[in-house]
């Protein structure tokens, strides 16, 4: 179906983006007003957008119901500084409880058993549980409209960075698998970045694949193979030599495919595509273009 986002409704038009756009990772932001008096909330309209200078966003939205905005941005305005903490699976139900609309004098960090630690650079103060938290002096806001729904977007200078010690290895590089962090879904819904849904695709940061179109028109069409699949094999760098081909044609299970499927080429490309998606799985991805180029 095709939607004309002026002809939906704030809610409808909510639902699709934050439901689309996700998984979304969760700034728990605190903020401090002139008066002392502190705030602590949560928003997943957040990322990080540059690393020199070190900027991260996230953007208070005017509430829908009555247009109002967030102490967060109230505070923002008087104080413009703020504490980015990130949220993982063991503060998720404490996060949540922080969103709720207490009064502007009620401290959220007591209302959902949050521990408060004094920030080394800005004056909200930090949450103590986070696994990491970024003390940010506020560069910039921008208002993106001034109706129900309208984003304020905060740009955040990171100052100064906190990581729990037993997240960092010896070299100092975070544990993506043990910071257990949680992202923001649509609706009541969120997603756990933690065993099996972490996974690792390489980057081609010093080598430049052969591509996806330098395979054969059977390879890209194969109704075995996947998108991922043909993704892994037009990944690497160059075209199999002679000694490659030579290598696998004495494998028993090439042998076998090729005595048992002689005279049937349909056949033949399918048990070969089923082998490649096999050595794929198994980390043998310059064996499976060989393969699939037999």
């Amino acid at each position: 179906m095709i939607f004309d986002p002026t002809t939906l409704s704030a809610q409808q038009l909510y639902h699709y983006l934050s439901s689309s756009v996700a998984p979304r990772p969760i700034c728990l932001a605190s903020t401090i007003d002139t008066q002392g008096r502190v705030n602590l909330s949560p928003f997943s309209f957040f990322n990080v957008f540059s690393s020199n200078p070190p900027i991260m966003i996230f953007s208070p939205v005017r509430r829908g119901r009555d247009n109002t905005i967030k102490h967060t941005l109230e505070n923002i305005g008087e104080i413009r500084e703020v504490v980015i903490n990130l949220v993982n699976y063991d503060m998720v139900e404490q996060m949540s409880l922080s969103s709720a609309e207490f009064s502007k004098d009620t401290n959220e960090f007591i209302k959902s058993g949050f521990t408060e630690r004094e920030s080394e650079r800005v004056q909200p103060p930090r949450v103590a549980e986070a696994p990491v938290a970024f003390e940010c002096s506020v560069d910039q806001v921008i208002s993106l409209g001034d109706e129900g729904g309208a984003g304020n977007l905060i740009l955040a200078k990171v100052v100064m960075i906190h990581i729990q010690d037993h997240l960092l290895d010896p070299e100092q590089r975070l544990d993506s698998s043990g910071l257990d962090l949680v992202a923001r879904m649509g609706g009541n819904w969120y997603c756990r970045a933690k065993g099996e849904a972490l996974f690792e695709v390489a980057k081609p940061n010093t080598t430049v694949g052969i591509g996806v179109d330098a395979l054969p028109e059977s390879v890209r069409n194969s109704r075995i193979l996947t998108g991922n699949d043909l993704g892994k094999l037009g990944g690497i760098s160059q075209l199999p030599e002679a000694a490659d081909f030579k290598n696998i044609s004495g494998s028993t299970q090439v042998m076998h495919i090729q005595k048992t499927h002689a005279r049937d080429s349909e056949a033949y490309d399918e048990a070969m595509h089923f082998l490649a998606r096999e050595w794929l799985l198994q980390g043998k991805t310059k064996e499976a273009l060989a393969l699939v180029l037999l």
